[in-house]
Formats: C-alpha cells, structure tokens, sequence
C-alpha cells in the first residue's frame, strides 16, 4: 500500500466524532472476564457475546475501526456471515492484534517485553487478505521501586518500531500501544515522567526505522495518578498533564492519538477523555480507542441469556454515543440518565 493510502485509513480511522472499539481481548482473558460474568466460558459463548456486540445496529455512527483478535477475525455468525463483513457493513474498518503477549524481562522479572516479531510479516499478509486494514501492538510498563528501567523501554520501543515498519511494508496501519500501566502508588507527577520518557524513546525508534509517522495510529494511556495514589488529581490536572506530554514528545506528523481506558471506571474515562477534548487547536486528532470503557457494562448485562441482546446492544451503543461526544469535548455527566 503506498504511503497516502496509509495516511488516508489513518485519517478515517480519527474521522470526527468517532473512537476505536478495541474488542481484542486474548481467549485467556476473554475467558477470565465472562467466568467473573458469572458465565462458563467456551468457544461458543465467546462467539456469541461477540456477535451480539458487533451486530449492534448504528455501531458505525461512533465508532470507525474495530481491533479484533486472531480467532475473532476468523468468527462468523450464526448465520453465516462473517464478522470482518458484519463491521464493514457498517462503513467500520476492521483491525487485527498482532502481538504475542508479553514475557518476563531477563533479570527483572516484575518488568515486560512483548513478543510477536517472528513470523509477523506472514500473519500480517494472511490478515489483510482476511478483511484487515490495520493492526495493533502493546507494549506494558510498570512503574514501581526501581521501574522501569532503560532496558525495558528500550526493548519495547524497538519492538513497536519494528512492528510499524511490518505492517506499513505489508499496506496495514500500525496502532503503536505503549502502556505505562496506572497501578501503583505513585503520583501524577510520576506518572508524567515516565510517559514523557516512554513516547520519547518510542518516537526515536520510530524515526531510526524510518516509519511513516503519517501512516500511523498513536495509543497511549492518559497521564494519571496510580490507581492506589492517596491523592488522585482532578479532571482538569489530567487534561493539561496529559495534553504537555504529548506536546512534548509527539510530531505533528502523527494523524492521530486514541487513548486507552487502562481498567480505569468506564464514566471516569469518559469524563477524562472530555476534558483532554476541550482542548482545542492540538496538531494531531484525539479520539479513544477503549476496550473495557465500551464493552464492560455489556458483558455485566448479558449473563449468556439470549432475550438480554437488545439490553446489551444498548448499553453498547450508549458507551460508544457518549465517548463520540467526550471526543468532541461535548460530555456532560448527566447524559448517563439521559441515554
């Protein structure tokens, strides 16, 4: 794919008033999620929760891509119909997650690389012959006593490089994911310093591989206090250390930025990404790209019983309606009893 079709699927994916759905969860922790559901998990109840989300009608008007998982990609419905055609029905672009997971770093095991790189660009070729138009790599950093060190960001950085190259070479638009998880105890400040330092090393490589940073998708976390921090810093602090972060460390040239929910409380999320919203003139589009913070009310409601579809299409829809107007800096907090 040349270097405009990437920028022209990177823009569509951060159209105005619409987010990435990020239905990508592995069948471990898919699993995981609808035993605490209080639902068994199996091939079938994870095809079937799955078909009543993507079958969401008017889905399209909030939200323009969707990362699916390898067996997701592959799903059809119990008519038949596949899920890559379900999503494009609806003008959604489809995506795939292409890593592996991650490992333990050697000697630091509290910190991660992730794995995937061998083989990538073969797994890339099936997929996009598959229906897929872009792709997606996480890369995970802790913050605790110590951490992270150099040789855990260094390591990820690359490997997110080398993976965009992948996936431009191979005509897909790379979402490049490096999380610095929320849980912990530090502070905000904290919190900034390690982001700043993280996307600064993920921009070098990025530059050093020659990606084209026009074809790309960037997913950070937002700059916020550790989840077990004793003080938890507003809406507005969020906002304005989130937002001189990534003036710092982020080119212009970038299309697009979608946050990740990072297991935060799905209004608190929505609330947060409104905030960072209301920002205006920022070189690049902001948007979300949620998995949790859109699907996670909808998996508390369906509890595998057929006559809840509609229930769980609507609170799917919602989730998406109200994160579409925080994008637009548009959300106020009392449209959760309106909608």
């Amino acid at each position: 794919m040349a270097e405009n079709d990437l920028e022209s699927t990177a823009k569509e994916l951060v159209a105005p008033g619409k987010g990435i759905w990020a239905t990508d969860a592995s069948t471990p922790t898919m699993d995981k999620r609808l035993t605490a559901a209080g639902i068994t998990p199996t091939l079938e109840t994870r095809t079937m929760f799955r078909e009543v989300l993507i079958s969401t009608p008017g889905l399209g008007e909030f939200i323009s891509g969707v990362i699916l998982y390898d067996e997701t990609i592959r799903q059809r419905t119990s008519e038949g119909i596949g899920f890559v055609d379900l999503l494009q029905k609806q003008g959604i672009v489809p995506g795939i997650k292409v890593d592996k997971g991650t490992v333990e770093l050697e000697g630091s095991p509290e910190e991660k690389v992730t794995e995937g790189l061998e083989g990538l660009s073969e797994r890339l070729a099936e997929y996009k012959q598959m229906g897929a138009k872009f792709a997606k790599w996480r890369a995970v950093i802790s913050i605790g006593d110590g951490i992270p060190s150099q040789r855990c960001i260094e390591p990820n950085a690359q490997r997110l490089a080398s993976y965009a190259k992948f996936c431009q070479e191979q005509g897909l638009v790379p979402i490049v994911e490096p999380e610095v998880l929320m849980d912990g105890e530090h502070t905000i400040e904290k919190s900034e310093e390690i982001t700043t330092a993280v996307l600064l090393n993920v921009f070098a490589q990025l530059k050093e591989q020659k990606v084209a940073l026009e074809g790309i998708i960037l997913k950070p976390n937002m700059v916020l206090s550790g989840y077990k921090c004793q003080t938890q810093a507003g809406l507005e602090e969020v906002a304005q250390m989130t937002i001189r972060t990534l003036l710092k460390t982020v080119p212009k040239e970038v299309p697009g930025i979608v946050f990740l929910s990072g297991g935060q409380d799905v209004i608190l999320a929505t609330a947060r990404l409104n905030e960072i919203c209301k920002t205006k003139d920022l070189p690049w589009k902001v948007s979300f790209s949620f998995e949790r913070g859109l699907e996670g009310p909808a998996m508390e409601i369906w509890k595998n019983e057929v006559e809840n579809g509609k229930a769980v299409q609507s609170a799917l829809y919602k989730r998406a309606k109200l994160n579409s107007l925080a994008s637009q800096g548009q959300y106020l907090e009392e449209m959760e009893n309106e909608l």
